[in-house]
């Protein structure tokens, strides 16, 4: 990665709040929602996490704004919001553009979906 990237994560990084994966686990249980930013075939390759609303990375922010036209009706910004990728990098980002976007409750999953499984969380193939 280069130093640039590095240093674009570590900023993001120090002003977003971040969750490991059995956190996010527990936050899901208490009703939070999962956000899943990965392209399809991430998903069918490594499988999903059951109950998280995928939003491709491409249109994340206008998905989540809190005042946009665009928003995704069926998330509740009353209530935790945790988005993860595939390793934890691009939510990162995503997650600190969320916070500029007027997020309080928004956490990035550290590890991403990897770490999910790394944590041995349950976890489904597109087919189950």
């Amino acid at each position: 990665m280069s130093e640039a990237i590095e240093r674009l994560l570590a900023a993001a990084r120090a002003r977003i709040s971040t969750v490991d994966a059995p956190e996010a686990f527990r936050l899901q249980g208490a009703g939070a929602t999962l956000v899943d930013t990965r392209p399809a075939a991430q998903r069918a390759e490594h499988g999903e996490i059951a109950g998280a609303v995928v939003v491709e990375r491409n249109v994340l922010e206008w998905r989540l704004d809190p005042n946009g036209e665009h928003r995704l009706a069926d998330i509740d910004h009353d209530r935790p919001i945790v988005v993860f990728c595939q390793e934890g990098y691009a939510s990162s980002l995503a997650v600190a553009s969320l916070v500029e976007l007027g997020l309080t409750d928004v956490h990035d999953l550290a590890g991403g979906y990897a770490a999910w499984v790394q944590a041995g969380l349950p976890t489904r193939t597109r087919w189950e």
